[in-house]
């Protein structure tokens, strides 16, 4: 059986070329904002914890698993002073080995951080429906985000209010 000692590595990413994919979905209602490169929680006035899909690919060429989608990868999206933004997005580890995986993301990361930015500026909308459901329980030990206390599986969506 394989080791299931946790690797090192990054426990998280930030996918700045998706900017104009939120760009795009943001300029619909005249909403221009840029992405902000540093990720400092303390520099935010908004932030939100939500979840996006997408897919993991296992990296341990010793581990059986070759991957797996996921319904519930733990983003943080921030909002900064200058109209600037960015999403902080968990990995999650391999069930198999314990490898940390970075995800592979599909259109819900631009959709939900675009959302976000326009409830943030007032604009009025329905909350998106997003089809699926997880095929199974999501397993806390294995995501990054719930390790850290930002995925919307503990609970609630975590908001720090505006400054």
């Amino acid at each position: 059986m394989p080791s299931r000692k946790a690797r090192s590595g990054k426990r998280w990413s930030m996918y700045p070329s998706f900017h104009d994919a939120v760009s795009q979905l943001l300029k619909e209602n005249d909403l221009y904002f840029g992405f902000y490169e540093t990720d400092d929680p303390r520099g935010c006035i908004q932030e939100y914890d939500t979840n996006i899909m997408g897919r993991f690919v296992c990296r341990n060429s010793n581990c059986g698993q070759k991957g797996w989608s996921s319904k519930m990868i733990a983003i943080t999206i921030r909002l900064y002073y200058e109209d600037r933004y960015n999403a902080r997005v968990y990995h999650q580890r391999c069930m198999t080995c314990n490898n940390l995986s970075q995800p592979i993301l599909n259109e819900s990361y631009a959709e939900r951080v675009s959302y976000r930015i326009k409830k943030w500026n007032g604009i009025q909308m329905e909350r998106p429906y997003y089809s699926g459901t997880s095929k199974g329980p999501h397993n806390t030990n294995l995501c990054e985000g719930c390790k850290d206390g930002h995925c919307s599986a503990l609970g609630s969506h975590r908001v720090k209010p505006t400054i």
